[in-house]
């Protein structure tokens, strides 16, 4: 199920940034020793109360070739579009002014919850200042200093009672999967192609999908799918269009909402550096991956070809070692027919449980061919480990110090169990605990 999503807008310099870093604490950080992984600040997962939020800054949203005032608009207005909650940040050294005003102009149109937030009250004697704010006509200003933490207790609680209840219910066996890459690399097309008919606007133009559109449909053995189409995804620095940014948002929306996520590199193009970026998220994210790569019909080809560029995918795309990899066109629906059982291959792979007692003889073997680490006369003992989750799929070890269980003999865990068991297309978290 897609998380709420809380929106920061305002006008420049007023702290959205701060607030929103001060929310996303150390989410916003990739602490995975993988390269290639990176994710736009612009994005992160706030949490509070035991409930999640994704939290969107838009002040990552700039337009430098267009008035002041039209920076202003495009952010509420993605934020009024996109958003189940929106923070209105305004600047309590500095007063209600024009563009405050604006702001709040065009956020009376939207239906959705506004929580008006005044950064930069350090000094609580001037706490009463904030009552001018008021004029706005947003209600309550929560005062608070994002710099010091100071009220952003407040604002999350207000935050979290104005998050929407989630009453769907969805069917438990049915396989979400997006398709997600740079614009032009063909994912209207593949989706047309999957599906059999026009359902989406395709188009050579780069960037002509705007929204993620969701698309249900049965294979012919009964299996239900919903398929997401996403817009593509460009370099930050190369966005100039607010609609490009809103476009990246979605497209992480939707890698939130699925269960797998179909990377779709462009033949002809080969692989570029934000293609690596762009697969970072899904990684990241912990959700099944398939590399596509679409437009093969096109390359002039021989008996090496495909061998060559599946050993440039497998060197530039590391942390995906798991990945299957497919070679298809859209155009003449070469290989497409292999898709859905690859995506059920994977499905499978995701909701596999793995029995403790199964498990530890598989560690246990594993440690005799390569024995626990040392550290200053200190070895690393394991004493038991357990499946405690699925999608990804996650291991706890029990250990005598987690800090013994280095990244290195983490990952010779890992490629133990995917040699004994089949995790094709999942990433796989292994998580160390001290036995009490």
């Amino acid at each position: 199920m897609a998380l709420p999503t809380v929106a920061i807008v305002g006008r420049p310099n007023v702290g959205k940034s701060t607030i929103f870093n001060r929310i996303a604490g150390e989410r916003i950080s990739i602490v995975e020793d993988t390269p290639g992984v990176t994710r736009d600040r612009i994005y992160a997962i706030g949490e509070w109360l035991n409930k999640k939020f994704s939290l969107i800054d838009t002040g990552g949203i700039e337009m430098s070739d267009q008035p002041f005032m039209a920076q202003i608009k495009a952010q509420a207005e993605i934020a009024m579009d996109e958003a189940d909650v929106i923070l209105h940040v305004v600047d309590g050294e500095g007063g209600v002014t024009d563009a405050d005003e604006y702001v709040a102009q065009i956020l009376y149109k939207t239906d959705k919850p506004v929580i008006l937030v005044v950064n930069k009250v350090d000094n609580p004697e001037r706490r009463l200042d904030i009552y001018d704010f008021y004029s706005l006509g947003l209600g309550e200003p929560y005062p608070v200093s994002a710099v010091h933490g100071i009220g952003t207790g407040d604002v999350l609680d207000a935050i979290v009672e104005n998050l929407p209840v989630d009453d769907e219910e969805e069917n438990p066996d049915i396989i979400k999967f997006s398709l997600i890459g740079r614009p032009n690399v063909g994912k209207s097309s593949l989706i047309n192609a999957i599906l059999g008919e026009e359902r989406v606007i395709a188009s050579p133009i780069a960037g002509t999908t705007r929204d993620a559109i969701d698309t249900h449909f049965v294979d012919p053995e009964g299996q239900e799918y919903l398929m997401i189409d996403t817009a593509g995804m460009r370099k930050s620095g190369k966005v100039y269009e607010s609609t490009e940014k809103y476009s990246v948002m979605r497209a992480m929306r939707a890698i939130d909402r699925s269960d797998i996520v179909l990377m779709v590199l462009n033949a002809e193009e080969g692989i570029r550096e934000y293609d690596k970026r762009i697969a970072g998220f899904a990684h990241e994210a912990g959700k099944g991956v398939i590399i596509v790569v679409n437009k093969w019909d096109t390359l002039e080809k021989d008996n090496k070809t495909l061998q060559n560029f599946e050993a440039d995918i497998r060197d530039q795309f590391q942390y995906l070692s798991y990945a299957p990899i497919i070679f298809v066109s859209a155009k003449t629906k070469q290989r497409l027919n292999k898709l859905p059982d690859m995506i059920k291959d994977v499905s499978a792979a995701q909701n596999m449980r793995i029995p403790s007692a199964v498990l530890n003889d598989v560690i246990m073997d594993a440690v005799a061919i390569n024995p626990t680490p040392t550290d200053k006369g200190r070895r690393l003992k394991i004493f038991y480990a357990t499946q405690v989750a699925v999608k990804p799929p996650t291991f706890v070890i029990f250990v005598n110090e987690e800090e013994l269980l280095h990244f290195s003999y983490e990952r010779f865990l890992e490629n133990q169990i995917r040699k004994a068991f089949v995790f094709e297309g999942t990433p796989i978290r292994i998580i160390a605990r001290k036995r009490k």
